[in-house]
């Protein structure tokens, strides 16, 4: 079975592998998560290293791995001198990094060994913008914001990583007719409250971000028969 989900952001480790549990997920199962699994909430880097171990599990790159990865000059030396320290451009990067919740990372980073800090680096470098699969006889697009600037013309290598990373579609947009695009990075109640911890589907994409970041589970979306499987 082909499980997806998205926007973690710092959800209890514990929390998430009982809601695979609940599902059954195996070693013969695999799930794709599409990006943000730090930041916001406290067990963000515990998450990371955990997805790190897991054969069957894939983490496509999120916007805020994308700001930790922009941000790395401050792991040479994280102390709050080497931060204070900042100037510029780079205080400009670190400044907006930690005003869209990096603190809590920051923090689980400055309790690794650098050569730690280094390896989740390279991990993140290597981590893909989208993925394309057929499960069943059907095709999806699978990356973390939609497509921003979106062409039926335009091959998925021509998308940028803002396109990616930071687009949010409005319920009107549409994508390809014959291609399901699977995303997260926009909350689901930013569509309006009857979406509260709920997937929006439309014709041609569904955004399974439902919250997670405001304290809500997050959900799990089942590829194969589009189960949708949601947690207290």
């Amino acid at each position: 079975m082909i499980y997806v989900t998205s926007d973690l952001h710092g959800y209890p480790l514990e929390k998430f592998k009982a809601m695979l549990e609940s599902v059954n997920f195996s070693q013969d199962d695999f799930l794709y998560i599409l990006g943000d699994v730090i930041d916001r909430g406290k067990d963000g880097i515990n998450l990371l290293r955990w997805i790190m171990l897991q054969p069957n599990v894939e983490l496509l790159l999120g916007n805020h791995e994308a700001m930790m990865l922009a941000s790395d000059f401050v792991f040479e030396e994280i102390t709050k001198k080497s931060i204070g320290d900042l100037t510029g451009t780079k205080l400009g990067i670190y400044s907006n990094w930690v005003a869209n919740g990096g603190q809590p990372t920051l923090d689980a980073l400055r309790t690794l060994r650098p050569k730690q800090i280094e390896y989740i680096l390279d991990f993140l470098r290597e981590c893909p913008l989208y993925e394309i699969l057929t499960v069943n006889g059907k095709d999806f697009i699978l990356t973390h914001s939609g497509l921003g600037n979106f062409s039926y013309n335009k091959k998925l290598s021509e998308y940028t990583e803002t396109d990616l990373l930071w687009s949010r579609p409005s319920l009107t947009a549409r994508y390809f007719d014959d291609i399901t695009t699977v995303f997260g990075h926009t909350p689901t109640l930013y569509y309006g409250n009857e979406y509260k911890g709920k997937a929006v589907k439309t014709e041609t994409w569904i955004d399974i971000d439902v919250g997670a970041a405001t304290g809500l589970p997050p959900m799990l979306l089942r590829l194969d028969d589009m189960k949708e499987f949601y947690f207290e």
